[in-house]
């Protein structure tokens, strides 16, 4: 199957009151990790980059080119979008030019109105070429390719603002943040969450930071209109701990063990694995 735009499997989400999981990838490994774990649920799945995932991967055609060519090369038929993660303006309309099917244009840390202004320019260019966007408003807390937040909430009314632009997807602050959550985390703010779903008439939300929310939380998430959620930081923890023990026990000096087909083996499968059941805690399985 060919490449696909995130709108309409995202409206079907909505729609559904499920979540379509969004899983970052790093490299050759991943990208097959993920398609694996979403073919084997039949699930419809986004495959994102960050910034600096695409340019440790060799830059954003590169990028789409791995993703098309392995859908091809493993006989992929659940539909697939590729999507950039917190874009900036000119990483945006790059990938939009190369053939991603959906972009995040993240201006979540610039005034409101440069927020605005840049958001319906990418809109523009995006949907004049059949790309999804996803915007952002309030930033989320943590770390991404060099953009800090606090995790601040973000305001219903700016968030109706920046939907009207005719954006395919929000992303708001209620709370969550990037990378491990720390033990004085309180939470998501499920009011705030109310209130954007209220007043944005139905436009899917996305939950960035869903490494590490627990269960009961994503679930209530998804039922008050959340239906991308993003995952990552548990992805890179699965990776490095299968790796860890399959050199600690040794089998990287046994045979040819230090072969790297054989090395990120067990990471790759430990991936593949928490897709799994990632897409099984937001109810996605069976929905390609």
């Amino acid at each position: 199957m060919a490449l696909v735009s995130a709108e309409k499997m995202l409206k079907e989400a909505r729609a559904g009151k499920y979540g379509v999981g969004a899983f970052n990838t790093n490299n050759l490994e991943w990208t097959q990790a993920i398609l694996k774990g979403a073919q084997a649920m039949n699930a419809p799945v986004i495959i994102q980059t960050s910034m600096g995932a695409a340019k440790y991967m060799g830059g954003y055609k590169v990028c789409y080119d791995l993703v098309k060519d392995l859908i091809d090369s493993l006989g992929i038929t659940v539909p697939v979008a590729l999507h950039l993660d917190h874009g900036a303006y000119e990483d945006a309309l790059q990938c939009i030019e190369v053939g991603y099917t959906s972009v995040m244009f993240d201006g979540s840390h610039l005034p409101f109105s440069e927020n605005l202004e840049k958001a319906k320019d990418v809109v523009a260019k995006a949907h004049a070429k059949g790309v999804s966007v996803e915007c952002e408003v309030g930033s989320i807390g943590g770390e991404e390719d060099g953009i800090i937040g606090a995790g601040e909430l973000a305001d219903p009314k700016e968030c109706k603002i920046i939907a009207d632009l005719g954006i395919d997807f929000l992303a708001a602050g209620i709370g969550n943040i990037h990378g491990a959550y720390p033990a004085n985390w309180t939470g998501l703010s499920f009011e705030t969450l109310g209130a954007i779903a209220d007043i944005t008439d139905g436009i899917p939300l996305v939950l960035h930071g869903g490494s590490g929310i627990p269960l009961d939380q994503v679930q209530k998430a998804i039922s008050l209109g959340v239906s991308k959620i993003n995952v990552n930081t548990e992805c890179q923890e699965v990776f490095a701990a299968a790796t860890r023990k399959y050199i600690e026990e040794g089998k990287d000096l046994k045979g040819k063990g230090f072969d790297p087909r054989k090395l990120l083996a067990p990471g790759t499968t430990a991936v593949t694995e928490l897709v799994k059941e990632r897409i099984g805690w937001f109810g996605s399985e069976g929905k390609a």
